[in-house]
C-alpha cells in the first residue's frame, strides 16, 4: 500500500524550503507526497503593509501576485514529484498585520482565522488519510506559522515539524533540539535545489541571488524535525 506525506505549508514554499529534501527523498521512494499550502488567497487591489510586501520583491503593483505565486508552487512540487492544494486563506498582511515587526510579534488578540482554517485542515486530512504530516516549528515567530503548528497540534496525528528555513539559519533556532534527522543524499539535494529555484518571486529577497540560495542549500545535507 502506497503511503501519503502531507506537508501543510502556511506559505509558497515553506515546505519545499523547509523540508524539500525530505519530500522528494520521500517521493522518490514511493511515498505520495502532498503539499497543502494555507494562505494563498488573492485580494484583487492590495493596500499598505500587504502592497509593500509585493513591491518589495521588485514586482509591480497590478501584477496577480498570489497567482503568480501559486504557478512557481506547481512548478516547485513538479521538481520534487509531489502533489499540491492550495487553500483560499489570507495571509496575515491581509489581516492586520501592518509591518514586519508584527509579523513575527505573535498572534494578534482578534486574529480569528484559526477558525476557519481548522475545519478545512480537518477536512483534507480526513480525506487524505496520510501516514504522516508535516508542518512548520514557526521558527522566527512569524504570526502564519504559528497558526498553522497550532491548529495542527489541536487536530494531532502523526505530527512532525520542520526547521523553518531561512529562519531557521538564525542564532535562535539552536534553542531547538530536533528528535528527527533526515540525511539527505545528492539526488535530494538537487531536486530540492530544483523546487526552491522555482520560487523566483521570493530568492533575490530571501537569499541575495540565486547562486547564493544554492551554494547554501548544497552546504545542507541534513533536515531536522521536531515530534510535539
Amino acid at each position: 500500500m502506497t503511503r501519503t506525506l502531507l506537508a501543510v505549508s502556511p506559505h509558497l514554499d515553506d515546505a519545499i524550503f523547509s523540508a524539500g529534501g525530505t519530500l522528494a527523498l520521500r517521493a522518490r521512494q514511493g511515498w505520495r507526497v502532498l503539499v497543502a499550502t494555507c494562505f494563498t488567497g488573492n485580494v484583487a487591489q492590495p493596500t499598505g503593509f500587504a502592497l509593500a510586501c509585493q513591491l518589495d520583491k521588485r514586482l509591480p503593483p497590478d501584477i496577480d501576485y498570489m497567482a503568480l505565486r501559486r504557478a512557481e508552487d506547481f512548478a516547485a512540487c513538479q521538481a520534487i514529484g509531489a502533489g499540491f492544494v492550495h487553500l483560499p486563506f489570507l495571509e496575515a498582511p491581509h489581516r492586520g498585520y501592518d509591518s514586519a515587526a508584527a509579523l513575527f510579534a505573535g498572534r494578534l488578540p482578534d486574529d480569528d482565522i484559526a477558525s476557519g482554517l481548522a475545519p478545512a485542515l480537518e477536512a483534507l486530512i480526513a480525506a487524505e488519510n496520510p501516514d504522516r504530516i508535516f508542518g512548520p516549528m514557526a521558527i522566527g515567530s512569524h504570526a502564519d506559522h504559528l497558526v498553522v503548528r497550532s491548529v495542527l497540534e489541536a487536530i494531532g496525528g502523526k505530527l512532525s515539524l520542520w526547521q523553518d528555513w531561512p529562519y531557521a539559519d538564525r542564532a535562535s533556532s539552536t534553542r531547538i533540539v530536533p528528535t528527527e534527522t533526515v540525511r539527505l543524499d545528492a539526488s535530494a539535494i538537487g531536486a530540492k535545489i530544483s523546487a526552491c529555484q522555482a520560487y523566483a518571486t521570493q530568492i533575490g529577497f530571501q537569499f541575495g541571488s540565486p547562486q547564493a540560495m544554492t551554494d547554501r542549500i548544497r552546504r545542507m545535507d541534513e533536515e531536522h524535525f521536531l515530534t510535539p
